[in-house]
């Protein structure tokens, strides 16, 4: 999927002169409201189960968490390890690859912090995070 919306956005090509096509391959990564969380939250805690994820971030469901993880494993983003024992046990941990996302991460984390207070101190407590009241 990400792979036809990447061509379809760089008119054909997997590289672009301009900076499309660099913006486009990032947000491929990171667009969606799961993906940015997800990669945080790793980041964060190093190595994580499954069962931990979905406690960590209580409103995705387990086929999206599934989804999410099995397209971040895809680009590198993350790894799999999976353990032969019963119950299985399986670990996501950030790869190498995906460490770089961590400054971008941050600076998105710190950007929706100071947000929310801006939000706050323009409409008060009772604003809507989406625009309307």
């Amino acid at each position: 999927m990400y792979h036809s919306i990447q061509k379809e956005t760089l008119g054909g090509s997997s590289m672009d002169d301009g900076c499309n096509g660099g913006v486009a391959a990032a947000l491929g990564i990171l667009v969606g409201k799961w993906k940015p969380i997800i990669i945080y939250h790793i980041l964060e805690n190093e190595v994580l189960r499954f069962s931990e994820l979905q406690r960590l971030i209580p409103d995705i469901s387990k086929k999206m968490l599934t989804t999410q993880l099995r397209e971040l494993e895809y680009h590198d983003i993350i790894h799999r390890k999976v353990y032969a024992q019963v119950p299985p046990k399986v670990e996501y941990s950030i790869t190498e690859y995906g460490k770089g996302l961590k400054p971008l991460l941050m600076a998105m984390h710190e950007w929706g912090l100071a947000h929310l207070q801006h939000l706050e101190e323009l409409y008060g407590k009772d604003y809507d995070i989406k625009g309307m009241k």
